[in-house]
C-alpha cells in the first residue's frame, strides 16, 4: 500500500529525539510523502528544515492556527507567511476556526482566517483548515473563497454533511485522520460523501494515533490504518484507497515527490 500524509506536525517537539527514525519508518510503511504543517511562523522555519533535510519526501506549510489568531498582526504576519512561501511553503496553514475552545477572541479568528484566505489567493496555494463548533462560520468563508477560487481542505475532518457540502461544493478537498479508527466514530456515511477524487488521509501526528495504539505518540507511518478503516467504509481496497490519497495531494499540494 502507498499513500501520502497530508497533516503531520513534523516540527513538534514530540520528534526532536527521533525524527528521522519516523520519516524512515515511514517511508518503509508506504508513504509517499509528507506534508509538515506549519501552525505558527516558527513551526513553519521549523518544517522548512525539515523539508530541506529530506527534500523530494518532506514538504512545509506555513500559517497561523486561530489559537493564536489574538497575537496575528494583520502586516507582519501575512508578510512573514508569503516569505515561506517564496521559500517553498506548499500551503498557507493550518489556519481556521475554533469555537470550542476560544482560545483567541471569535472577530480575531475570522480576522485571521480572512488575511490568510486573502494571502492564498494572492500567493496561488491551497488553504490547510482547522475548524471546530464554528460551521457557519466556517462554510460560510468557504464558499465565499471557493467562490474567489481559493482552494483548501478540511484536515481532520469530524463535522457535519452540511459543512462537507458546503467544501465540496466550493472545489475544496477534505481529509481524515486516525479518529475514523475510534471506537466513538460512527460516521462512516461521511466517509463513503467525499468524492474520489476529493479524499485525503493525514497523521496529525504526534496527536490522534490511531487504534490500537490510541493514547500514544502518533506517527505518520501508522496513517496506513486510516487508509485500512477508510477503504472499508469505502467498500474499497487499502490500496486503492492510498493511490487515491497519494494522486489527490499530490495534486492539491502541486507536490513533485522523489
Amino acid at each position: 500500500m502507498r499513500f501520502l500524509d497530508s497533516h503531520a506536525h513534523l516540527a513538534d517537539p514530540a520528534f526532536d529525539a527521533d525524527r528521522d527514525d519516523v520519516i524512515a519508518r515511514a517511508r518503509a510503511a508506504g508513504a509517499a510523502a509528507i506534508v509538515a504543517i506549519g501552525e505558527s511562523l516558527a513551526a513553519a522555519a521549523r518544517s522548512r528544515d525539515v523539508a530541506a533535510a529530506h527534500a523530494g519526501f518532506v514538504y512545509f506549510t506555513a500559517g497561523v492556527h486561530p489559537h493564536d489568531a489574538a497575537s496575528f498582526d494583520p502586516v507582519h504576519d501575512p508578510a512573514a507567511i508569503r516569505t515561506e512561501v517564496e521559500r517553498g511553503a506548499v500551503a498557507i496553514g493550518e489556519c481556521g476556526l475554533d469555537y470550542h475552545y476560544d482560545h483567541s477572541p471569535r472577530p480575531l479568528q475570522r480576522r485571521a482566517f480572512a488575511a490568510q484566505l486573502a494571502l492564498a489567493g494572492e500567493t496561488a496555494r491551497p488553504v490547510v483548515v482547522h475548524t471546530r463548533e464554528a460551521e457557519d462560520d466556517t462554510a460560510a468563508m468557504i464558499r465565499e473563497a471557493g467562490a474567489a477560487g481559493i482552494g483548501g481542505v478540511l484536515h481532520c475532518f469530524t463535522g457535519s454533511h452540511a459543512l462537507a457540502h458546503a467544501a465540496l461544493e466550493s472545489g475544496w478537498y477534505i481529509s481524515f485522520s486516525g479518529i475514523v479508527t475510534f471506537k466513538k466514530w460512527v460516521d462512516d456515511d461521511l466517509l463513503r460523501l467525499v468524492p474520489d477524487d476529493r479524499l485525503l488521509v493525514e497523521s496529525d501526528s504526534p496527536y490522534l494515533a490511531p487504534v490500537p495504539d490510541r493514547g500514544k505518540r502518533n506517527e505518520p507511518a501508522w496513517v496506513a490504518r486510516t487508509v485500512e478503516r477508510v477503504a472499508a467504509a469505502r467498500g474499497s481496497t487499502p490500496e486503492a484507497v492510498g493511490e487515491l490519497a497519494v494522486s489527490n495531494a499530490t495534486r492539491f499540494f502541486g507536490l513533485h515527490p522523489a
